[in-house]
C-alpha cells in the first residue's frame, strides 16, 4: 500500500483565530448547516478541529440527519462488528465517505487512517484510499455533507487514540453539533485514490 501524508502547515495566528471563530459558530449551531467562509482550504480548518478539540466527523451523502442511531455494522474486525455510531476522529477520513458516491460504479472500498508517533514523539497520519479499479474512471465523486459530532459518548479504537487507528464509536444515540457541505475538491487526496481489482488486499 502507498500511504498518504499532510503537508505540513504552519497556520498564523489570524487563521487559528478565524478557526475558533467558526468553531464557535459550530457549537451554537444546534446541528444545523453551518457555512464556511475562510479562506483556508476546508481540510485545513478539519485538521485542525481533529487535533485541537473534542470532536469527531461522520461523512454522509445525506444532508439532513438530526440524530444518529447505533446501528449494525457490516464491518470484519471486532470492534466495527456492533451495533453503534462509527465516526472518525479525523475530519479527512470522514470527508472520503462523504463525497464518495456508493450508489454509481463503487463495488467495493478499502480505506484507512491512522496515527503513530514517530521517533521524535510527533504524531503522524497516514491515509489509503482505494476503490474498485472500474469505477475509477467514472469518477464517481458527489457532494457531500461533514456532520460534527461531539466526543463525549466516544470511544476509540486504538488504545492510544495518537498512535492507531482514527476509528471511534458510541452506543448511544448522538445529534451532532453542527454540520458543513463538503465537495469533491475539498477532499485533498482526490487525485490519489486508488484503484484495486475487487480484492484490495492482492496485488495485480
Amino acid at each position: 500500500m502507498d500511504f498518504l501524508k499532510l503537508p505540513e502547515i504552519d497556520h498564523s495566528s489570524e487563521e487559528i483565530d478565524a478557526f475558533e471563530h467558526l468553531f464557535t459558530d459550530i457549537q451554537d449551531a444546534e446541528g444545523g448547516l453551518v457555512e464556511y467562509p475562510l479562506g483556508a482550504p476546508k481540510w485545513q480548518f478539519l485538521n485542525y478541529l481533529g487535533k485541537s478539540k473534542d470532536v469527531v466527523f461522520h461523512g454522509s451523502g445525506a444532508s439532513e440527519i438530526r440524530e444518529f442511531e447505533p446501528r449494525k455494522s457490516d464491518d470484519s474486525n471486532e470492534f466495527g462488528d456492533h451495533k453503534a455510531v462509527y465516526a472518525a476522529s479525523d475530519g479527512i477520513w470522514a470527508t472520503f465517505f462523504a463525497i464518495l458516491d456508493r450508489e454509481r460504479y463503487v463495488r467495493s472500498m478499502n480505506n484507512a487512517c491512522f496515527r503513530k508517533l514517530n521517533s521524535d514523539g510527533e504524531v503522524e497520519t497516514l491515509y489509503y484510499f482505494s476503490i474498485n479499479e472500474d469505477a475509477l474512471p467514472h469518477r464517481p465523486w458527489r457532494p457531500g455533507t461533514l456532520y460534527i459530532l461531539p466526543r463525549k459518548t466516544f470511544e476509540p479504537q486504538a488504545k492510544d487514540p495518537n498512535d492507531g487507528t482514527a476509528q471511534w464509536r458510541s452506543f448511544v444515540p448522538v445529534k451532532p453539533l453542527a454540520n458543513i457541505t463538503v465537495d469533491p475538491d475539498d477532499f485533498p487526496f482526490l487525485e490519489q485514490i486508488q484503484g484495486h481489482p475487487g480484492f484490495p488486499w492482492i496485488d495485480k
